[in-house]
């Protein structure tokens, strides 16, 4: 018998969307193959856990499932039962001749024989492989189990949208185009690419980790970029080369820039996951540095010479 998916995630039936997301979530974190290497039983668990999340995730299963209509697996459910059901051990559906079902009545000696009934009201032979008893009531074969994955995407690739290879555990391997908006946790379904089965094969399920990357960090669809620029480019201005995740640009200072001062690149960050007001991608934000050299004599003998005791850095500090 299938599974409860409610059960399987935790959640009542009348659970919302968001609260199942939220319980699934829990239960992958809980049971990754990755994090139960040495637990065959956490991988099964993992598997049953993303078939139900699939099924009610999806509307229109969720449905047909609390309507009755299918089942935790998403076969159709049986509408009379099957082999010694519902007419108990003398009635009920069974196996007859050609893989289809015929009805048996509650006679055992043949004097109840209902087929007859069933064969006027839905047409079929009562007997054998067509009409009634060849199709209706017959249960889809299971898929085969869903496999997951992990694909940990370069931070700059991830920007950039750039094609990502995968192999899957056959050992073919797969090209990815990511999506607009990827971010960690975002999962790509391949269908057809998991563990076979009597009704086809499974899906691959790849989760997206995006790495960390050395001076680069995210900030929602914006890239974030702290800059260190000389004294004089502070004082003085001017056009330096600053890196993005495409090609560096030049980018102008202004005169008398502070450190912590913030330029904005439009268009350099992360594609928008729906294009958006602003453009179909995010900024970089660019921070500046002002990096003083050590042991500058020159410098120091310049500061000592300079005279700046009229203004109060921290007076907006009340100190």
């Amino acid at each position: 018998m299938a599974a409860d998916p409610y059960s399987t995630l935790g959640v009542a039936r009348g659970a919302s969307e968001a609260d199942i997301k939220k319980a699934y979530r829990k239960l992958a974190k809980e049971l990754h193959p990755d994090r139960n290497k040495d637990n065959p039983k956490a991988a099964e668990k993992f598997s049953q856990v993303t078939q139900a999340y699939d099924l009610l995730n999806d509307k229109d299963k969720r449905a047909r499932f609390d309507r009755g209509e299918i089942d935790g697996d998403g076969n159709p459910a049986m509408p009379f039962g099957y082999g010694q059901g519902g007419g108990g051990p003398q009635g009920g559906f069974r196996a007859g001749p050609g893989g289809g079902f015929e009805f048996r009545g509650g006679d055992p000696n043949g004097g109840g024989d209902f087929s007859d009934l069933f064969e006027g009201l839905f047409g079929g032979r009562g007997r054998g492989g067509g009409g009634f008893a060849g199709g209706f009531g017959r249960r889809e074969q299971p898929k085969g189990a869903n496999v997951a994955y992990k694909l940990a995407v370069p931070f700059v690739d991830a920007a950039t949208l750039a094609p990502q290879r995968i192999t899957l555990g056959d050992g073919k391997t797969i090209d990815l185009k990511l999506p607009a908006g990827v971010e960690n946790g975002t999962q790509m379904r391949l269908s057809g690419k998991g563990q076979p089965g009597p009704g086809g094969a499974g899906d691959a399920i790849v989760t997206i980790e995006i790495q960390p990357h050395r001076f680069f960090t995210r900030d929602g669809d914006d890239i974030r970029l702290d800059l260190p620029i000389s004294l004089s480019e502070a004082v003085l201005g001017g056009s330096v080369r600053v890196p993005t995740a495409e090609k560096a640009v030049m980018l102008t200072i202004p005169k008398g820039s502070s450190s912590g001062k913030v330029l904005r690149l439009k268009g350099k960050g992360f594609h928008r996951k729906s294009g958006g007001p602003n453009g179909a991608r995010g900024d970089q934000l660019v921070t500046l540095m002002v990096d003083l050299p050590v042991d500058d004599d020159a410098l120091v003998e310049f500061v000592q010479g300079w005279q700046d005791k009229d203004r109060n850095p921290r007076g907006n500090m009340g100190v």
